[in-house]
């Protein structure tokens, strides 16, 4: 007993000289339309609950984390290897990062069918505007981080946008990547932003959001018919919380609390089950024969570029986003007034509906690589009969097999196919024999490996077949480095490319003959001897 007075005593003497304790009760106990207190209304507080997980795990990875361009990769790799439980830390942030952005999108659409940006919430949602941006700046600036092959050849695409704007457009890319290249500074520069400037701008700006959430009271349940006036608004609202009021706490808080465990809980099942994501290959400004993808939340941007024509590019980059933010930012100034039920705006429900399937739609197509927006051929539609018509028995067939190993399905013949694999009108121009045999047996890209699907025979077949596949008159590729080759094509004659002295190693013996059954003579090359199957050929030794 004694121990409680001398804890109240403490108590006391802090909250004499911080106030704590009258702005608290006041928050807690300050009163709630009834309907409001419902599971609809508790995205804001799960979405404040992920920023305080993605805080406490990214103070836990920032210790290890060296953000160099020579460590940065490294240091990912030991966290996920060498640290333990390090990869866990990793995967709660990663997938925190991707319920915190799923969640404030969801909880957007929520305020905004609920009509509760109108008055007298107009700031509050334009803070909310902003918030959702930081939180994607978050997201983008997050996966540069990871300084992988995706990272950095995503970071350079982001350079390219930015350079598109008018005017300034190098001046910031110069501000963006610390330089005219992408290197030390340019991962300095986003490190400083991921761990520093958003996160604070996040804390601070979302503080606000919840004071003027506290201070104007949590929007009613919108109801048909009660439409908002700025003249009777405020005191209608007073009355209906008077009225048919209950307090936040408890009534409306174990609500958010509940909401808020689940989701952190389905965050932890996912690191466990998943993982971390990357970090891929080590960024390689050599290697240019990449796709890079950015993570899911801006697929969407990566598909409807895909999309556009090369001339729309530059007008959806520099001038649709900002049209895009002004919109939502100038929404409650020029519809502060009237109805907040979605049964009685259509319109709002609509777009909602729209941009949700669009962005879903345009987010699947974005997972394939390379890029491929549908699939329009079946193993039942076949060639034409006079693509066939002149091919040989060996080429007959492996039109055969290109056709029921289903190859149409991914590649276009003729314009008939599906496009989520190269054309093949030309492809005998594009790639050698070998090349092709290579392409099949171990595939590449988006390309499976058919090794272990075709036999020997049907791999030479195949081949064959492709390799009639150019336009008339055009020759089929070959090997440039092959300087036997093209030494035997333009003299006709064995080169010499080295004079020495008749071999001695063997014991005095004759050298060995050829395939031909004679000795090779000074000077030239032993006659090859071709197998009878290319594939056969490049199968393993048994």
């Amino acid at each position: 007993m004694r121990r409680l007075k001398d804890l109240k005593k403490v108590y006391d003497w802090v909250e004499m000289r911080v106030g704590f304790e009258k702005p608290v009760k006041e928050a807690a106990l300050h009163p709630v339309p009834k309907n409001t207190a419902s599971w609809w209304y508790v995205f804001g507080s799960a979405a404040f609950t992920l920023l305080m997980l993605q805080v406490f795990t990214g103070i836990l990875l920032a210790l290890v984390y060296v953000p160099s361009a020579g460590q940065a990769w490294q240091s990912l790799n030991f966290l996920n290897h060498n640290l333990t439980l390090g990869w866990y830390i990793r995967a709660v942030h990663g997938w925190g990062s991707n319920f915190m952005v799923a969640v404030v999108l969801i909880h957007m659409c929520q305020v905004f069918l609920f009509g509760a940006y109108k008055y007298p919430r107009e700031l509050t949602w334009m803070v909310g505007v902003i918030l959702l941006l930081l939180t994607l700046g978050m997201a983008f600036t997050g996966q540069v981080l990871r300084f992988d092959q995706d990272a950095y050849w995503g970071l350079g695409i982001g350079a390219m946008i930015t350079s598109r704007v008018p005017i300034i457009g190098g001046q910031l890319v110069h501000l963006l990547l610390g330089g005219p290249i992408i290197g030390g500074a340019t991962l300095s520069r986003f490190f400083v932003m991921h761990v520093f400037i958003i996160p604070a701008l996040l804390l601070g700006l979302a503080g606000l959001h919840v004071w003027m959430v506290l201070k104007l009271g949590i929007n009613e349940w919108p109801m048909p018919g009660r439409a908002v006036r700025r003249e009777t608004y405020l005191e209608e609202y007073h009355k209906l919380t008077h009225e048919d009021g209950v307090p936040f706490v408890p009534v409306a808080l174990w609500k958010d609390i509940v909401f808020s465990s689940g989701v952190i809980l389905a965050v932890l099942v996912c690191a466990a089950i998943f993982g971390p994501q990357g970090p891929g290959g080590i960024a390689n400004p050599t290697y240019i024969h990449t796709e890079p993808k950015p993570d899911f939340f801006f697929l969407w941007i990566y598909t409807s570029l895909a999309f556009l024509p090369p001339w729309m590019e530059t007008p959806l980059l520099i001038i649709g986003p900002p049209i895009i933010i002004l919109a939502l930012l100038g929404l409650p100034l020029v519809a502060s007034e009237g109805e907040k039920s979605w049964h009685r705006r259509p319109v709002a429900l609509l777009t909602v509906m729209l941009l949700a399937v669009g962005w879903g739609a345009l987010t699947d197509l974005g997972t394939y690589t390379p890029w491929s927006p549908h699939m329009n051929a079946w193993s039942s539609d076949t060639l034409k009969p006079e693509q066939v018509k002149a091919l040989s028995p060996l080429e007959r067939q492996g039109a055969i097999v290109f056709q029921d190993k289903q190859c149409r399905n991914c590649h276009e013949i003729d314009g008939h196919g599906g496009m989520r694999g190269p054309a093949l009108d030309d492809v005998a121009t594009t790639m050698t024999y070998s090349q092709l045999i290579r392409q099949v047996l171990q595939g590449g890209g988006n390309m499976p490996a058919y090794g272990k699907n075709l036999s020997p025979p049907e791999v030479d077949a195949v081949v064959a077949f492709l390799e009639t596949l150019h336009k008339p008159g055009q020759k089929p590729a070959v090997n440039e480095s092959n300087q036997w080759v093209k030494q035997f094509e333009s003299k006709n004659t064995a080169p010499v490319p080295f004079q020495a002295a008749p071999p001695v190693g063997n014991g005095g013996n004759p050298a060995p003959e050829n395939a031909a059954g004679t000795a090779p003579t000074s000077g030239s090359p032993p006659a090859p001897k071709k197998p009878t199957s290319v594939a056969m050929s490049m199968a393993p030794a048994k």
